[in-house]
């Protein structure tokens, strides 16, 4: 999926390179941002809770609706040319590369039954690829954002997240849940959401970490990851199988209190993945709890033990994330932690901003001394959700 390299942020770049290529003006323009879970990993699926933030790095689509059945995509990178395809032979496992993302859009759009004519988008992003921060469901929060509102489906926030799950799980073929999307959809400027999975109610929690003294730095390995490779849907059924050994509907409804009768009647790999998600729940509820009542300086305890149980119990980690958090830590950032659906992707390092240099210059030599590809390294702050910005 090539669809990083932008042009201009500016929307007015965007409908200026729109009009040039399809030869006309887009009906608007709308941006979807990419997401940094803060903590709770894994255990959106397991109908449990999450604590992610939409981020200031988005997908942003300029589209037109079209009087005929034809769906042309071109992303700013270029790389692809237009993607060109028609919304009535639309179906799972046929959409090539990126494209795949808008078009299970309007594939899920029509099982939904509400009818989508063909369209034009330009699409431009700068949710870095590969690195655990969403930057598909940014895509597709971007484009049934915007279909939403051209073919006044008239649908919500929440059936928009339930509806870009079902491209993502039936068209994508990834087994993915429902944060990303509500990050991206629910989320707002300055604060977490706190998102139940199982009934997808949404809490807004405030997380200024500017406020006190403190960045939050994204530490992108530069190691891709994939949602639909073996190593996600491996765990995920992992889950499933405890859950239905302990006899529960999922491991939401077991207790840190638990843990020992689980131990004594699941194998121990499965038990090691059932007490990675019964503790991150438990880790959510705390910080929650936390930044609720005291400044985010507190919660960095709650990140390092996450990043240990990802590490240890779940088994989603590898050397460059490890790397990347131990480093960190050791150069003055109070909690860090892998964010993502694991296997690459990024780390997060929640660092005092006298620090930050230090935690940069450190993680940058450490990966040049294990022979790591150089990792990118930014700040990310809450930001608004999915928008129409012109």
């Amino acid at each position: 999926m090539n669809t990083t390299t932008r042009t201009d942020a500016h929307p007015d770049s965007l409908i200026s390179r729109f009009e040039a290529t399809f030869g006309a003006a887009p009906d608007g323009v709308w941006a979807a941002p990419g997401r940094v879970n803060l903590i709770g990993e894994h255990t959106d699926y397991n109908e449990g809770f999450v604590l992610p933030f939409a981020i200031d790095k988005r997908a942003t689509t300029a589209v037109r609706l079209r009087d005929d059945s034809t769906v042309r995509l071109l992303s700013t990178s270029g790389d692809d040319g237009i993607v060109e395809a028609n919304v009535a032979a639309l179906a799972p496992g046929r959409a090539p590369g990126w494209a795949k993302y808008p078009l299970g859009v309007v594939w899920a759009l029509q099982q939904r039954g509400v009818e989508v004519p063909g369209f034009d988008l330009l699409l431009d992003s700068d949710v870095p690829l590969g690195a655990g921060l969403s930057s598909s469901h940014a895509i597709e929060c971007a484009v049934v954002t915007a279909l939403n509102e051209l073919t006044g489906a008239g649908l919500s926030a929440q059936e928009m997240v339930l509806l870009t799950q079902h491209a993502e799980n039936a068209f994508v073929g990834a087994p993915t849940g429902i944060m990303d999307q509500s990050a991206s959809l629910r989320g707002t400027s300055g604060h977490a959401v706190f998102l139940d999975c199982r009934d997808q109610s949404v809490q807004l929690v405030p997380f200024e970490a500017q406020e006190s003294g403190l960045v939050l730095l994204v530490i992108d390995t530069k190691v891709s990851h994939s949602h639909a490779d073996g190593g996600y849907a491996s765990r995920r059924a992992s889950c499933e199988l405890g859950a239905e050994v302990l006899g529960v509907r999922a491991l939401r409804d077991v207790a840190v209190a638990d843990l020992q009768n689980a131990s004594e009647v699941l194998d121990p790999t499965t038990f090691r993945r059932v007490r990675h998600i019964v503790t991150e729940n438990d880790r959510v509820l705390q910080t929650v709890d936390t930044l609720r009542s005291q400044d985010p300086a507190h919660i960095g305890h709650l990140l390092d033990a996450s990043h240990a149980s990802m590490r240890d119990d779940f088994e989603i980690s590898c050397p460059e994330l490890d790397l990347a958090v131990d480093t960190a830590r050791t150069h003055g950032a109070i909690g860090a932690r892998m964010t993502g659906g694991g296997f690459g992707g990024s780390a997060i390092a929640l660092t005092p901003v006298e620090h930050e240099q230090d935690v940069r210059d450190a993680v940058v030599r450490a990966f040049a001394e294990a022979g790591f590809t150089r990792p990118d390294i930014f700040t990310v702050t809450p930001s608004a959700g999915a928008e129409r910005i012109q």
